[in-house]
């Protein structure tokens, strides 16, 4: 069963800039440090690319996790998809749209879709604990994208 949590955050900063910091894995890490996350790419780079491998590690519930995901999808500067390899979830893709809006800003949407592993136990573990606990990461890396983005980027309206 799937659940999908969907985050929008308005930012006022163009998309390349946003779509580059979603994509650089030190800002990740210093957008969740709170769960000590650490994430290795397959290139050694901080950067993801189309088809980049990233490894995490990070704690959750007072458990340590790790996941890997693959870049499936790549349209600098407007979208791209990681998608889980190897993980906790029966199956996880995240889409991150970064929508040019007049004015100079962007809306960045986060959709972030899972399938809980376990069957009904795991669907309700996800509905009543995990989708909520995934909201409040997205929104929190969210916030740290945009301070980021609108910290580097003059903007007049």
């Amino acid at each position: 069963m799937q659940h999908t949590v969907v985050v929008i955050t308005d930012i006022y900063a163009p998309p390349a800039v946003i779509f580059d910091l979603e994509l650089d894995m030190d800002e990740h890490s210093a957008s969740l440090h709170a769960t000590d996350e650490v994430a290795v790419t397959s290139t050694g780079r901080s950067t993801l690319g189309e088809g980049d491998e990233v490894s995490f590690a990070a704690r959750h519930f007072g458990w340590r996790f790790s996941m890997t995901s693959r870049i499936t999808q790549y349209n600098r500067p407007y979208s791209f998809t990681d998608e889980q390899v190897r993980g906790p979830f029966a199956a996880m893709q995240h889409e991150h749209v970064f929508d040019d809006q007049p004015g100079g800003w962007t809306r960045m949407h986060d959709r972030f879709t899972v399938t809980a592993p376990f069957g009904v136990l795991g669907h309700l573990a996800l509905r009543l604990a995990v989708s909520p606990y995934l909201r409040r990461l997205l929104e929190q890396r969210a916030a740290h994208i945009k301070t980021r983005a609108e910290a580097g980027t003059p903007f007049t309206e």
